[in-house]
C-alpha cells in the first residue's frame, strides 16, 4: 500500500451489475387487500405513504394493512390510507435488537408473524427498501403465508420469491429520493397518483392532541396560541447527532432574533440529549429555552410540529413529520443516505463535506464526527433566520 486516500461514493457501496427489467404485471381490481411492508423507522414509513396512497386510490375498495416495526407501528393511527398494522421487529431490519423482548403481534415469533399474515389473506403485498436493503427475507415470508402477488425492488435474480419486481439500480446509476423510488416501485404495476404533481407525504393531525398538547405547554409555561420553534436534538444514530454544545450555541445565536420561545423535544430516553443542550446554553431563560423531552406523545409531537413555525433537527423522524406538515426545516444532515431529505417543504441541509461522508454507519468510524462537527453554530441560526423570513414569520428584532 502506498496510503493513497480513496473517497467513498454512494456508487462504490453497492456494486453489483443491475439486472435486465423484467416483465411487470399490473394490479387490476381484482387486488383489493394489500400488504405493505416497511419494517424500519417511523421517517421511513412516512415517505412511504404517497406509494401507499397510489395503491389505495388506483382501485376502488382497496384495503391497505402494514406490517412494520415497533417504531413505524407508532404512525398507524396518524395515516389515513392505512386500514390495519402488524407489528414486527424483523430480525433483519433495523429493529432487530428489539425482536428479543417480543411484542403483542408476534416480533421475534415468526410463526406468529406468518399466522397472522396468512390470516390476512391478501390480493398483493409491496415490499418497500431502501437500496441497501435485501427484500427476500420479507418476500420469503410473503411466498410463505400464500400471498399471490409480491413487489420489491431487486439486485440479485429473486426467482419465485417475487411475482413483480424491479431490478435495484441504485446507487450505479443514480440515486432517487426515497418518496420518488417507492413511487416508481407502485407505478410499475399500475399504480399511480391522481396527480402526480401531489406526491406529498400524508399524515393528519389527531384533534385531541391538539387539545392535551395546550394543557401540556401551559404547565411548561408556554402561551399555546404563541407562534415557537422547535428544537429536536435526537436521533437514531449517533453519527447522525450535531453535538449539543453546538446547538446550543446555535440556539443562543438565533434566540435574540426571534420573538418566541424554543420547544427541545426528545424521548425519554433522549432526555440526557437535550438536557446538554440547556446546560450548554448561555442563557437558557433568556432564550426562552423550554426542555418537552419525554413530556410529548407521538400525536401531541405533531400537533406541536403542526403550529410551530420552524422545526430545527438532525436527519431523523421528526424532520419527515414536520415536512409532512409543510414545516420549513433546518436539517442538519449527516449524509447517512441522500435519499432521505425533507421533501416538498422549504428546507436547508446542514453538514460539511469530507471524503468518507458516504460511510452508512450509526457511529463515526474515524472518530471526528466531522460532516456534522464542522457545521459552525452560526450556519445553523443563518438557515433557520432565512426560512423564517422567507415564510414571513418571526422576522428578527431591530438591533
Amino acid at each position: 500500500m502506498n496510503g493513497t486516500a480513496f473517497a467513498i461514493t454512494p456508487r462504490d457501496a453497492h456494486s453489483r451489475s443491475p439486472r435486465r427489467q423484467p416483465a411487470c404485471r399490473p394490479w387490476g381490481t381484482e387486488v383489493r387487500r394489500i400488504l405493505c411492508v416497511r419494517l424500519d423507522q417511523l421517517g421511513d414509513v412516512l415517505m412511504t405513504t404517497p406509494a401507499m396512497h397510489a395503491l389505495r386510490e388506483s382501485a376502488p375498495r382497496r384495503h391497505i394493512t402494514l406490517l412494520t416495526s415497533a417504531a413505524g407501528a407508532a404512525m398507524a393511527p396518524y395515516l389515513p390510507d392505512v386500514d390495519d398494522v402488524i407489528e414486527y421487529d424483523a430480525p433483519w431490519a433495523n429493529g432487530a435488537h428489539a425482536s428479543a423482548k417480543g411484542h403483542a403481534d408476534g416480533a421475534g415469533n415468526e410463526d406468529a408473524v406468518l399466522a397472522r399474515v396468512r390470516a390476512g389473506r391478501f390480493d398483493a403485498a409491496a415490499i418497500f427498501t431502501v437500496y441497501s436493503q435485501n427484500p427476500l427475507p420479507a418476500a420469503t415470508l410473503c411466498f410463505f403465508a400464500g400471498i399471490e402477488r409480491r413487489l420489491a425492488h431487486c439486485r440479485e435474480n429473486p426467482y419465485a420469491l417475487l411475482t413483480n419486481w424491479l431490478p435495484e439500480r441504485e446507487p450505479q446509476t443514480d440515486v432517487r429520493h426515497e418518496v420518488e423510488r417507492q413511487l416508481a416501485l407502485v407505478r410499475s404495476v399500475g399504480a399511480d397518483l391522481a396527480d402526480p404533481a401531489d406526491s406529498r407525504m400524508r399524515m393528519s393531525v389527531d384533534p385531541a392532541a391538539r387539545i392535551t398538547l395546550a394543557q401540556k405547554l401551559r404547565m411548561y409555561g408556554v402561551d399555546p396560541a404563541e407562534p415557537c420553534i422547535v428544537v429536536h436534538a435526537g436521533a437514531s444514530a449517533p453519527s447522525r447527532r450535531y453535538p449539543p454544545a453546538l446547538f446550543a450555541e446555535a440556539l443562543d445565536l438565533l434566540a435574540p432574533t426571534v420573538r418566541c420561545p424554543l420547544l427541545l423535544t426528545g424521548s425519554l430516553g433522549e432526555s440526557a440529549l437535550t438536557r446538554d443542550v440547556m446546560r450548554f446554553s448561555r442563557s437558557p431563560g433568556s432564550t426562552r429555552l423550554v426542555d418537552l423531552a419525554g413530556a410529548l406523545t407521538l400525536g401531541e409531537l405533531i400537533a406541536l410540529l403542526d403550529q410551530a413555525s420552524l422545526l430545527i433537527a438532525n436527519n431523523s423522524g421528526p424532520a419527515h413529520l414536520a415536512a409532512a406538515l409543510g414545516k420549513p426545516v433546518v436539517d442538519l444532515y449527516a449524509l447517512t443516505n441522500p435519499q432521505h431529505s425533507p421533501w416538498m417543504t422549504p428546507h436547508r441541509l446542514l453538514y460539511r463535506d469530507v471524503a468518507c461522508r458516504w460511510c452508512y454507519r450509526g457511529e463515526c468510524p474515524e472518530g471526528h464526527h466531522a460532516c456534522l462537527r464542522g457545521v459552525p453554530p452560526g450556519d445553523v441560526a443563518r438557515a433557520a433566520r432565512e426560512l423564517l423570513e422567507e415564510a414571513g414569520a418571526h422576522a428578527p428584532q431591530p438591533a
